[in-house]
C-alpha cells in the first residue's frame, strides 16, 4: 500500500538536531528504511517539516519507523494511505 508520512519536527529540537547533525542523519535513515518513491521538506505551520511517500506491506513496519525518527527528532507524524491517479481511476466506476 502507499502510504504518504507528514512530519514535523518543534522547532527547538530541530535547532538542536541542525546543528548536531542528527537531522540530517535521521532523514536520511528514514528515507533509506521506507525506500521513499518521493521525499519533500518544507515549513509546516512554522515548524520543519516534510512529506515522505513510499509504499509498505507490512503493518508492522509503521511502528519501527515512527518510532526511530520520533526519539531522534521529538517528531510529530501522520501516516496516511494515497492514491496514484491510476489507483484513483481503478477505484471509481467507469
Amino acid at each position: 500500500m502507499r502510504l504518504m508520512m507528514k512530519f514535523i519536527i518543534p522547532v527547538e529540537r530541530g535547532n538542536e538536531t541542525a546543528k548536531d547533525g542528527t537531522q540530517i542523519k535521521a532523514l536520511e535513515s528514514l528515507l533509506k528504511a521506507t525506500n521513499a518513491e518521493a521525499a519533500y521538506f518544507t515549513m509546516i505551520d512554522g515548524e520543519r517539516g516534510g512529506y515522505i511517500f513510499f509504499e509498505e506491506a507490512d503493518q508492522a513496519q509503521l511502528t519501527l519507523l515512527n518510532e526511530a525518527i520520533m526519539a531522534a527528532l521529538d517528531a510529530a507524524i501522520e501516516i496516511v494511505p494515497v492514491l496514484s491517479f491510476d489507483d484513483l481511476k481503478r477505484g471509481l466506476p467507469n
